[in-house]
Order: structure tokens, then sequence, then C-alpha cells
């Protein structure tokens, strides 16, 4: 239960009203000529620290029409210090004690320099400990700001002793910057559009938002924000905002704006942890954290748009969004296995890309994208293997586009992030089937694979594969007539690890293991992030079991042949072959595709990194 305060009398310049509940002070600025900014408004600060003379507060949230500003950390220990410091010294010292509602670290230092009780109620109340961070308020009360609307607050004030490496503007009109710090980490700067409004303009925005909220789905966001302002820019802009944070994903859309950035991660307790991203590899801090009723507004978000349960009952969520058109897979975790809600998203790009782009990057050689491509083409049983975040997936959707563009495909995943639509709209008869195996009208991955069976000859996709399905799919693979291709993606750190998964830990039997001609394990740097084909081994059947036999190995920084199929010593290029195809003819066949491959791009930028939930 809240209980309302009123501001301090001995500052008439203060009219703030104070709620305290629980860890919680809520601090009422709308009638404050000094608009609840405590790093720049002492009055404000009188109030707020007369409020704490006892108590220990964990968060300090101010509010202005419309605009929100919040204290934690540093800044809510150093008011909830100087509460308790007044409320003892003034029983020796009431002038220190003013001091301290004041100008707590001007009090400190004082406080500090005396011998006696004083000093000791300083380092007793935690004072002197929480005044040693600076001397400047600016930096000690950093406040994480936003609109009320907004579900994330963000630290306006520049890091300190920190270099600017880079700058530069999202779609969504927000300005990053990007600075190396003096121990060599960067961190991730985002101004949103609305960090930039004036005080006026937060207002409108503010009642931009009553007014949609009041008028229901008969109203826009653009429609709400021109009945609050008659000029045209300005309802533009607070329209575009109101837009992104009532039927957008608010701080998401700027952050996956921003095609440098591949994941963005919310750590548990929201609204105590910054986000973090991971801007070309590289994973930084930012100045942004998210509300906790932005989270709560994310977490309905999705559960409602996936139609999966997400609750304590069911306290984690696998599910994908679009983000500024991108698409985003969302992975959520909540109470009891999290403290509170969490989140790690990451963008998934894999529907434009093709094996020339893994070329042009340095992701693969031309030998193995040509190799590839010709192993798909003719029908050919491969996986694609990895740790996660290796570029499985990224990779299984560029195999799609190898397939012959007459042969139909039945594709089965939990989560879509394969180039179902893109494959579709090339004019290629594409089914896919979701699955999942939470809560609500879905048919497990099982089912899915008996159904897609059903559905007529074709290449057969499964997005992943890691429960009972493996051995329907390898008992189809086994009996059927191997004439199409089938491609799917397995955890797995080689050709044995993914052998040992399969056949011990799903119980597929090695005979049908077996049929598999083709392995293909992904790597990735530890230093750069950088993904590449760690190796490429074709599966051979012999009497003493399934042996594999290496056809591409990374050595130091490339993959190079390991010289069996320049020897004529492949078994995988003699089943590809068609009838009285020779040897030579497919090695042939491979070298063609080979050469053609890197001029088959989608005209990326070198370097690009694959990003995608593997």
């Amino acid at each position: 239960m809240c209980e309302l305060l009123p501001g301090s009398t001995d500052e008439p310049d203060c009219r703030c009203r104070v709620a305290v509940d629980d860890a919680l002070l809520r601090v009422d600025a709308s009638d404050c000529p000094g608009g609840g900014d405590l790093a720049a408004q002492a009055p404000c600060r009188r109030t707020v620290v007369e409020s704490l003379g006892g108590g220990s507060i964990e968060r300090i949230v101010t509010s202005q029409r419309g605009l929100e500003r919040v204290y934690i950390d540093g800044a809510a220990a150093l008011l909830c210090a100087a509460g308790r410091f007044a409320a003892r010294v003034s029983t020796v010292d009431q002038r220190l004690a003013d001091r301290a509602r004041t100008d707590p670290l001007a009090a400190a230092e004082e406080a500090v320099g005396r011998a006696g009780p004083v000093a000791t109620m300083a380092a007793e109340t935690g004072l002197a400990l929480a005044s040693e961070q600076t001397d400047d308020y600016e930096t000690v009360l950093r406040a994480y700001v936003g609109p009320a609307v907004s579900d994330a607050r963000i630290a306006t004030t520049l890091p300190a002793a920190a270099t600017l490496v880079d700058r530069w503007t999202t779609d969504t009109e927000a300005v990053v910057r990007q600075y190396e710090h003096s121990e060599g980490t960067d961190s991730y700067h985002l101004e949103p559009r609305e960090a930039r409004f004036d005080h006026e303009t937060t207002a409108r925005l503010a009642g931009a938002y009553d007014r949609l909220a009041s008028a229901g789905a008969a109203s826009t966001p653009y429609q709400a924000a021109g009945t609050v302002t008659d000029d045209g820019a300005t309802a533009a802009a607070v329209g575009a905002v109101l837009a992104k944070h009532t039927e957008g994903l608010g701080v998401l859309k700027d952050l996956f704006s921003d095609p440098r950035v591949s994941d963005v991660f919310a750590t548990a307790p929201v609204a105590e942890t910054p986000l973090r991203v991971r801007v070309d590899g590289e994973t930084m801090a930012t100045n942004v954290r998210l509300s906790a009723d932005g989270a709560r507004a994310l977490a309905s978000q999705f559960r409602r748009s996936s139609g999966r349960a997400f609750s304590r009952a069911k306290p984690t969520l696998d599910a994908t969004a679009t983000v500024d058109g991108r698409r985003v897979r969302v992975a959520g975790v909540a109470d009891p296995v999290s403290d509170g809600l969490a989140f790690a998203f990451r963008a998934h790009d894999s529907d434009r890309w093709r094996l020339g782009d893994f070329v042009a990057n340095g992701t693969m050689p031309a030998a193995v994208a040509g190799l590839l491509s010709v192993a798909v083409e003719r029908g050919g049983a491969c996986l694609v293997a990895g740790p996660r975040g290796a570029g499985k997936t990224t990779t299984l959707g560029a195999l799609l586009w190898e397939l012959p563009q007459s042969v139909r495909t039945v594709l089965i995943e939990d989560t879509p992030e394969l180039p179902v639509e893109q494959l579709q709209a090339d004019g290629r008869d594409v089914q896919a089937l979701r699955t999942t195996t939470s809560d609500g009208p879905a048919v497990e991955p099982a089912e899915a694979l008996r159904t897609a069976l059903r559905l007529g000859d074709g290449s057969l996709v499964v997005g992943e594969i890691r429960g009972e399905e493996a051995a329907v799919l390898y008992e189809a693979m086994r009996v059927g007539d191997g004439d199409d291709a089938v491609l799917g993606t397995i955890h797995g750190g080689g050709p044995e690890a993914v052998s040992e998964r399969l056949v011990t830990d799903l119980g597929v039997p090695e005979s049908s293991f077996a049929v598999t001609d083709l392995v293909v394990t992904l790597g990735q740097s530890d230093a750069t992030g950088d993904r590449f084909v760690r190796r490429v081994d074709e599966v051979r059947d012999c009497e003493a079991g399934v042996t594999f036999e290496p056809l591409f190995r990374r050595t130091g920084d490339t993959t190079e042949p390991t010289g069996t199929i320049d020897r004529g010593n492949s078994r995988l290029l003699e089943t590809l072959a068609r009838p009285s195809e020779s040897y030579a003819a497919i090695r042939s066949r491979i070298e063609d595709r080979s050469a053609a491959i890197p001029n088959e791009t989608t005209s990326r930028e070198p370097g690009h990194r694959t990003r995608e939930q593997a």
C-alpha cells in the first residue's frame, strides 16, 4: 500500500509528491517546476532524501508531463545513504543534516573530514562510500529517462573517460554512438528519436497516448497524434514514436533497425540490468534498460502472437517476431526458472543468404559450395551440424536454393526461420509444416514428419532434428527411393558427435543412419565471432559399421580439400553420379558449380556475418 507524502514545506520551489511502496519510491513532479530532476534540482533532491530517512529504496522514479526518470544502483544508494545520515546527524548537527538533504556529496566530504561521531555516522550510514564515486551530480545521479509510453529507459549521460569511435543513424531516426573504453571494451549508446523530444513534445506524446487508449481500435497512432498538435512535423514524429510503442516492439525496433545488431539480451531483473547487444560479432553493454512494465508487455505480445503458453506454469518461450522487417527469434524465461522475465533476441537474416554469400565473406571456399550445391541438386541426404550460433539454420536456408526448381519440398520447423515465402515467390513448390511441443493446437514433430511423408514425393527438410522424429525420418530415408534430397540441422561438433546423438541418444539404428550422405560441420571463432566450415565428411557404410571420410577440413584459417575427391576415392561422388555418368564427369560438374557460385550472391558487403538462431 502506498503512502502519499507532500513535498518539503521548507523548500517552496519543490511541489513533488512522493509515494513509497516497498523498495520503490515514486515521485509525482506534475506540479513541480523542478520536474523531479534530482541531478539538477536541489529542492527536488531534498524532498526525496527526506522521504528516505530510515528506509532502503532500490529504485526511485520521478515523472512529469509524460516523462519518467529512473534512479537505480549508485544513484539510489547515494540518496538512501543521505537520508539515513541526515536523520542520524540531525541530533548533533542540524546544519549538516540540512546540507545532506540538498547536497549530499558536499555533506559527505565535510563529514569524512571531521573527527568523532559525525565521521562514524557517515561511514555507518553508507554516505561516505556512496559519495566516493564522483563529485559530479550529473554522473552520480545518472538517470535512465524515457516517455511513460515507452518500454525502456535510456541513460542520456554520455560515458565518462570513453572515446567516440563511430556514430550513425538508423531508419527509425535513432542515433547510435559506439564508444571505446580504457579497458579495451566498447559500449553501444542508443539515443531514440523520442529522447530528443523537448518537454512540450513529450507531453503531447503522453496526450496522444491517452487519446489512443480512449478511442480504441477506431483510431490510429497518427490520428491520435494529430489531435494534440496542429504542426504537421510534430504530429508525424509523435505518431511514429507512438506507433513504435503501441503497435511495434518499442526499443527493439530501434535496436534491430540497426543492421549491425544481430542479438539483444535482456537479463533478469530487466529493470536493473542494462541491455546488451551483439554488434558485428562483438557483445557490448548499452545505455538501455527495459522497464518492468515493458518486459511484461513484451511477454504478453509474444504470448499472443505465438499462441504459446508463457507463464509460471510454462516458464519458457520459443517464438519469432518481425522487427523492422527482420525476422527475430525470441527465447524467453520467467519465474520460477529465472529471477523474473528475461529474453534473448536474435535477428535471423537467412532468407537473403545464398551459397555465394558464404564464399564472398569467407565462411566457405568455393569448392565446398560447389560440392554442396551438386549434392543437394542430385538428391543427397545432408546434415548441417555445429554448436549454437554457428550458422546452421542460415546454411540450411541457403541450401534450399540449390534444390531444382521443379522439385516439391516439404519443410518442417517449430519456429519459422527458413525462407519459405521467398522460395514460394520464386515459383517453387514449398509446403511448410509448423510444429511445437508447447500447449495449444499443434502437432508433435514426429507426427508432422509422418504427415509430410504423405504429402507427396519430393525433398524433405527438417529445421532441427532433436527428438523422436529422428527415428521416423531415418526409417523413411532407409525405405524410400532416395531420389530427392533430405536436409536438416543438428547440434554436434563433428560427424562422430552427430552419429552418437542420433544412434545412441535418439535411437536411430546405425544401419538407418548410414543412408546419410554428407555431414557439414560449422564452427565459430571465439576471438572474432566469424563463422566457417570446420569440416565436410562423407558417410560410409562398412562391414565394421559407419565410418566418416573427410573431404574438406579446417587447417589454420582456411578450409582445404583433403585430396579424397581429387584421387578419385569419394564414394559420395559415385552416389551422386547419374546412370552412365563417369566419376570425372560429376567431378567436372562440381568444379563448374564452384566457379559459378561466387557470382550468385545477394550483393552483401564483404565481411558481413551470419546472424541467426542456429
